[in-house]
């Protein structure tokens, strides 16, 4: 017998010994970091409302109860039962039963109606009928993405659950080294922007943290090959965590699986779904643009089937010496800091993935509180001496004084922007102006996936800013239903239109002009002397973007009307602004107040994701002045730190 069946045989004794006598537990499973019970009395189970939670405590594991098969009531009478214990109000769309693991997914508009005061709700349900409920939102605005990766999951559920028991007794397989150390191999983003990938090693346990690509530079990917990574065989990595959606720290995760990786990826929901779109839309511009894609759409789909979405705050196992904790990083739809306690106490780690430190529009800012950090992994992207961002009430005067001017003079104006995060922080800025006056209510087209990921964005309002997030929850008040939005979708055809027509703004991707339908808008309205094209976000050296930003007024565009789609050059004559308060990163101050407020502060901090100005200007202040120990790494570094 394994360590792990004689641990599930402990567990389940115990179990048993903690609940009362007729309750039943019929089998005891891992499936990935939760402890699966499964019994046939879940009735009895619900009406001791506090049960689960003590066990949970007591074995301080995450505890999922389920019924058997066998004692299932008929879907056909659990329907009608359960919608009888659902508020009308809560606005079920969907109920969908999985009689083999006795779930019942429910897909409400308001999910907390669902939930109840503390679970009371799914607690009647169960109840009732016996079934475990699980509950998902409705999106109020259609979203393709969501739809397809929910249908997906669905259709893999079996092979999904084989994965998550596999995962689960790799978490829980006994320790077998007696050493203690701690190390991190930089693979990436170091003195650099993009291309983002570390690896955190101890005796036990490899984890990679993000795999990213370098924008502007597609032939510059992360060092994976070597031993610390992919270099001894893909099963060298025991689990991977995505610290959120970017491409420049996603794009490349699918092709871990191409190399014969089968464990786990750990993220957020939203995180999931958002890479999703950007990984398959990344190979449809590879494709696009003539170049061979890196892999295939098919692992994409693996990375959504080995994705383990874990919420805020939530400890979660990831290995038998390493838990990991999730925190708000106010940059992007689920964006994470990264908190790995390993060992008993022995070391704590936390990466920053991108941070906001302030509140924004759409985020809470940035969260610093943990319990210990002894080594920081802080991103640099603004870490530069001089690079301190307009205040946000500035920046939006800004861009409100430009829209005005371009109205007056009858032009346009042209905003390239990420569909992800920078694009909705823009939209609620110009529903606001709106709706207030400032600017005149003209239309706002949305090109490339910012409608796509605006819907993302509405099915996890509960990810987003807390008042924001009130606002979805009423259908009247979301804001990214303003009447002003026209999602482009009728090609060149529409643009065209849209380019002979009066004012307008137009809100395009991608947000540094490499590729996608920002050329397009460049060639119908770069040439418009009236017009006038806004930055709002960073722009990495070496893309077009930044070459714009820096007085580039003859550009390099493909000519698809008759050339042979050869490359010509077009004469931008729109005035060209930056607005930079809008950026998903911390500026110089906001990273040295995450560090300056973090308490107990680290001994250490890595300063990463910037160019090398930058993160030697960061690192050398953090040292002067909180007297810690910084680095500003090279790629292939690695630290040892215990």
């Amino acid at each position: 017998m394994s360590s792990v069946d004689r641990q599930l045989e402990e567990l389940e004794a115990e179990i048993k010994s903690e609940i009362p006598s007729d309750i039943s537990v019929s089998a005891v499973k891992y499936e990935g970091p939760e402890l699966v019970v499964y019994t046939r009395d879940p009735k009895k189970f619900a009406q001791q409302g506090d049960l689960i939670r003590q066990l949970a405590s007591k074995l301080r594991k995450r505890i999922t109860v389920r019924p058997d098969p066998d004692v299932l009531s008929r879907p056909e009478s659990a329907r009608e039962q359960i919608m009888d214990v659902i508020p009308e109000d809560a606005g079920v769309t969907d109920l969908d039963f999985h009689a083999d693991t006795g779930e019942v997914v429910i897909e409400a508009a308001k999910p907390g109606m669902v939930i109840g005061r503390h679970g009371s709700t799914l607690r009647e349900i169960t109840k009732k009928v016996g079934w475990t409920p699980e509950v998902v939102r409705t999106p109020p605005i259609e979203s393709s993405t969501v739809s397809n990766v929910r249908n997906f999951l669905k259709q893999e559920r079996d092979e999904r659950r084989d994965i998550l028991e596999r995962v689960g007794r790799q978490i829980h397989r006994e320790e077998m080294s007696n050493d203690e150390y701690v190390r991190i191999t930089t693979l990436g983003c170091c003195r650099e922007v993009g291309r983002a990938a570390f690896v955190l090693s101890t005796p036990e346990t490899r984890i990679l943290i993000d795999c990213g690509d370098k924008p502007g530079a597609e032939d510059e990917v992360p060092y994976l090959q070597v031993p610390e990574a992919l270099g001894a065989g893909a099963t060298n990595i025991d689990a991977v965590v995505l610290t959120h959606a970017h491409l420049d720290h996603s794009a490349l995760l699918p092709l871990l699986f191409k190399y014969g990786y089968d464990g786990p990826i750990y993220t957020t929901e939203p995180t999931r779904d958002l890479m999703g779109l950007l990984t398959l839309d990344y190979l449809d511009v590879a494709a696009k643009e003539g170049r061979a894609p890196p892999y295939e759409s098919e692992m994409v789909r693996e990375a959504i089937k080995h994705t383990i979405p874990l919420e805020y705050g939530d400890v979660t196992d990831i290995a038998p010496d390493v838990k990991l904790t999730f925190h708000n990083a106010g940059h992007i739809l689920g964006s994470a800091v990264s908190h790995f306690h390993i060992g008993d106490g022995l070391y704590n780690v936390a990466f920053s993935g991108d941070i906001h430190y302030k509140d924004t529009r759409l985020f809470n800012g940035a969260v610093n509180d943990f319990p210990r950090v002894e080594t920081l992994v802080l991103e640099s992207t603004y870490g530069g001496r001089n690079d301190y961002q307009t205040d946000q009430e500035d920046s939006e005067r800004k861009l409100i004084e430009v829209i005005n001017e371009a109205h007056e003079q009858d032009g346009k104006v042209l905003i390239p922007a990420f569909a992800v995060g920078r694009s909705q922080e823009i939209m609620l800025v110009l529903e606001e102006a709106m709706r207030k006056g400032k600017i005149p209510s003209m239309p706002v087209h949305l090109d490339g996936m910012i409608w796509e990921a605006t819907a993302i964005h509405s099915t996890y309002p509960e990810y987003l800013r807390d008042d924001l997030r009130d606002r979805i929850f009423h259908e009247d008040e979301n804001p990214f239903l303003a009447d002003e939005f026209n999602h482009i979708d009728g090609g060149e055809g529409e643009r065209q239109e849209v380019a002979d027509g009066g004012p307008c703004i137009i809100l395009s991707t991608s947000g540094m002009v490499e590729g996608g339908p920002i050329m397009s808008w460049l060639r119908h309205v770069g040439s418009q002397e009236d017009s006038k094209m806004v930055f709002v976000g960073y722009q990495a050296q070496g893309t077009l973007g930044r070459r714009i930003q820096n007085g580039w007024d003859e550009i390099p565009i493909n000519d698809r009307g008759g050339n042979g789609g050869r490359s010509n050059t077009l004469k931008l004559k729109m005035d060209i602004h930056t607005v930079d308060g809008f950026s998903g990163h911390a500026d110089r101050q906001g990273l040295e107040d995450f560090v300056r407020t973090m308490n107990p502060r680290p001994e250490k901090v890595l300063c990463v994701h910037g160019d090398e100005s930058s993160v030697q200007d960061l690192s050398s202040a953090l040292y002067h002045e909180f007297n810690m120990r910084t680095f500003a790494p090279k790629n292939l570094e690695t630290f040892r730190f215990k």
